[in-house]
Formats: structure tokens, C-alpha cells, sequence
């Protein structure tokens, strides 16, 4: 698999793509650690831990590996709109 330069670019990228319409924001924290954000009303009525597990599993191949590019996610903010 072929990764994009710009990483944050390709983890907001899965993300909108797995939840449609969803306000994203990834920012690099440190090296191959990220902060995400992510605002959406496919949320409603999730909790928490769902809306966290429903952004994992769009980066999860990303995360996937010990030469994985992204190595953790620092800090994940969820909500619905």
C-alpha cells in the first residue's frame, strides 16, 4: 500500500470517507502521533466508544504493523452536531 506525503491529508481522508459529511481536523502531536477531531450526526445517539471506534476503524490499516505510519492517536474528540 501506497501512503500520501501529507498523512494527516490521508487519515482525514479515511475518516470522511467512512463517515460522510463528518467536520474533520487531524493535527501531527509528535512523530507518527496524531490528534483527531471529528464532528458528525452519524454520532447521534452513539456513545462515546462508538463514535471512537467507528473513526478507528477507518485508520486502522494505517495503524496496522510495526512500520506502521501511524504509530497512536493522542487525543480523539467526538461529538454529534
Amino acid at each position: 500500500m501506497t501512503f500520501s506525503s501529507n498523512l494527516s491529508n490521508e487519515i482525514k481522508q479515511r475518516i470522511e470517507s467512512v463517515i460522510p459529511g463528518a467536520e474533520v481536523v487531524v493535527n501531527l502531536a509528535s512523530e507518527r502521533h496524531y490528534e483527531i477531531s471529528v464532528v458528525s450526526a452519524a454520532f447521534e445517539d452513539l456513545s462515546q466508544v462508538k463514535q471512537h471506534q467507528r473513526v478507528y476503524a477507518a485508520i486502522t490499516e494505517l495503524m496496522a504493523g510495526n512500520d506502521a505510519p501511524v504509530h497512536a492517536i493522542d487525543r480523539m474528540n467526538t461529538s454529534a452536531h
